[in-house]
């Protein structure tokens, strides 16, 4: 297997572009749809309502995500407790999928949005991060019903994408057209398979 992180911050355009990569052909994994199913497991919501109190568990029993968001993204501290619970969780899930011996020969690209910020990128062997300006990715998640404010404030609790840029092995504009974003996934993946094959 050939494991590749993808990452960006809020609102650029990640999902997007590993759909893309998997109508190419890779297979696609991403850590935010691992942690929906962890939050789902009641052992999982037992450990957050230890953290948080029961303020977090909504209506029949379910965990009230956007509590436990607003809660997050105003205390850095209690943010660091949350991913030092699912962190180890998520990249548990991830090695058991990409250990399927159908996976041997393909490139798996994970999208994995904090994923500099937990020193991730030492688990796979490339890392793309995919960027726009901060006013843009505001303007999409505000078309989202998403508050300016709240946009804001998730972009300023992640590392700045510029350090991203900087630190990943390959970079896609997303702020332009998706053909244009499609021509530089295409021109990755290429890359991609021909690395795995000689790797």
């Amino acid at each position: 297997m050939f494991l590749v992180g993808l990452t960006g911050n809020y609102g650029m355009g990640k999902s997007t572009v590993l759909a893309t990569f998997g109508s190419l052909g890779a297979v696609v994994m991403s850590a935010d749809a691992i942690v929906g199913r962890l939050l789902e497991d009641e052992r999982v919501r037992d450990r957050i309502r230890g953290m948080f109190g029961d303020d977090v568990i909504g209506n029949g029993g379910r965990l009230d995500k956007k509590t436990v968001a607003s809660r997050i993204f105003s205390d850095p501290e209690q943010r660091k407790r949350l991913e030092a619970l699912l962190h180890p969780l998520v990249f548990a899930e991830i090695e058991a999928a990409a250990s399927n011996p159908d996976y041997a020969d393909r490139v798996i690209v994970v999208e994995v949005p904090l994923l500099f910020e937990s020193s991730a990128e030492l688990k796979f062997r490339k890392t793309i991060t995919v960027h726009t300006s901060e006013e843009k990715a505001v303007g999409r998640l505000e078309r989202k019903s998403i508050s300016r404010e709240e946009a804001l404030a998730r972009l300023e609790a992640q590392m700045p994408i510029s350090e991203k840029i900087k630190r990943a092995d390959y970079a896609i504009d997303n702020s332009d057209s998706e053909e244009e974003t499609e021509r530089q996934v295409g021109k990755i993946y290429r890359d991609l398979v021909s690395l795995s094959r000689t790797s």
